[in-house]
């Protein structure tokens, strides 16, 4: 399969065309203003359809809208601008119509800075908008991963008609690095016949997030919760590096952090030092099952280092998976600061000593 060397934000959009997806509303923010200006460029070329909206309040207003007819669409955008897109979140999730969203993370919190960073694991996995609603998250950790999970974005999208979310760092988004792109090429949606397309000819289709009856709203929160506990158990994805070297110590990452962490195992290795990494695909539902798994491969007493870019987010999912079983370490960073392989060796050291 031949390979073709971009930069990440672009061959997000161009992995969003091959996965079927030619409807593109959002709006410019760093670091994540590239894959806009690909598919400004790159959609008329397949059909596609582009709108730069006038705010991200107004692109995920697009998305609602365009998921409610039943074509796949994206949007795109950074930390503070996924913060204005809570609202309609909710609202697609409620109506469980089928979406992608890119978030290329920025350091903040606030306007923060336009660096990588990790800082809005909280905001992706737990507390996005308001109401009982759940989003998938994917975090790829380079950018062919970050092609492959486009792909997957979209089938998880339309499987559970759910919104799903990308969510990477700066550095993904900016890097350049040589990807390759499926074979098959995804088209429209196998099944919508939720969509609304007119009623002419067929009963009426009503997508609605109101429910004025409280008996009705908790059947409604218990029909999502049942998808939402089948997506935790069937769809959870994970990485094991190093499990097999008889580690004396776990690391958990996710990202960008997690490949900065494999070179680090990889210096440790060559001095005869085995530390495993365990790295969650799917950010949520997080795969606290494997997770702990993980910690049990490990000695007695041996401890857990959970590392990101940010002041200790996954950390909550890092314990709640240890169950009060081990140790938990943290070392993180904010500010657009990228621990080095360097700094990751140190605090292994540090506590192995």
């Amino acid at each position: 399969m031949a390979k073709v060397l971009m930069k990440g934000n672009e061959a997000l959009g161009e992995a969003a065309i091959r996965a079927g997806c030619i409807h593109f509303f959002g709006y410019p923010i760093t670091p994540q203003t590239e894959v806009p200006e690909y598919l400004v460029k790159r959609l008329p070329e397949v059909g596609g359809e582009f709108v730069q909206a006038e705010s991200e309040v107004a692109s995920i207003n697009m998305i609602f809208g365009a998921a409610g007819v039943g074509v796949k669409c994206l949007t795109s955008s950074s930390s503070p601008g996924i913060s204005l897109m809570a609202e309609g979140m909710s609202y697609i999730a409620a109506c469980e119509l089928p979406c992608v969203l890119i978030n290329i993370m920025r350091a903040g919190p606030g306007l923060g800075g336009i660096l990588p960073a990790q800082s809005d694991y909280l905001q992706a996995t737990k507390g996005h908008g308001h109401g009982d609603y759940q989003v998938i998250v994917l975090a790829p950790a380079s950018v062919q991963e970050a092609v492959d999970l486009m792909t997957l974005a979209f089938e998880l999208s339309e499987t559970y008609r759910n919104p799903v979310m990308v969510c990477a760092d700066g550095m993904i988004g900016q890097m350049m690095e040589p990807v390759s792109f499926p074979e098959v090429e995804g088209g429209p949606m196998k099944d919508n016949d939720w969509a609304l397309t007119g009623c002419e000819g067929r009963p009426r289709r009503i997508v609605n997030s109101l429910y004025l009856d409280p008996e009705e709203l908790h059947r409604h929160n218990l029909k999502l919760k049942k998808k939402y506990d089948i997506i935790a158990e069937k769809e959870t994805r994970w990485e094991i590096y190093n499990g097999d070297g008889d580690p004396v110590l776990l690391l958990t990452a996710f990202g960008t952090m997690a490949r900065i962490c494999k070179t680090a195992i990889d210096e440790l290795k060559a001095e005869g030092v085995e530390v495993a990494l365990f790295r969650p695909i799917t950010i949520h539902p997080f795969p606290y099952e494997a997770c702990r798994k993980a910690m049990d491969e490990l000695p007695s007493g041996a401890p857990v280092v959970d590392i990101e870019m940010n002041m200790g987010q996954m950390l909550f999912d890092v314990r709640l998976a240890s169950a009060g079983s081990r140790r938990i370490e943290f070392h993180g960073t904010a500010g657009g600061i990228v621990p080095s392989p360097d700094d990751v060796v140190a605090k292994i050291r540090e506590l192995l000593s």
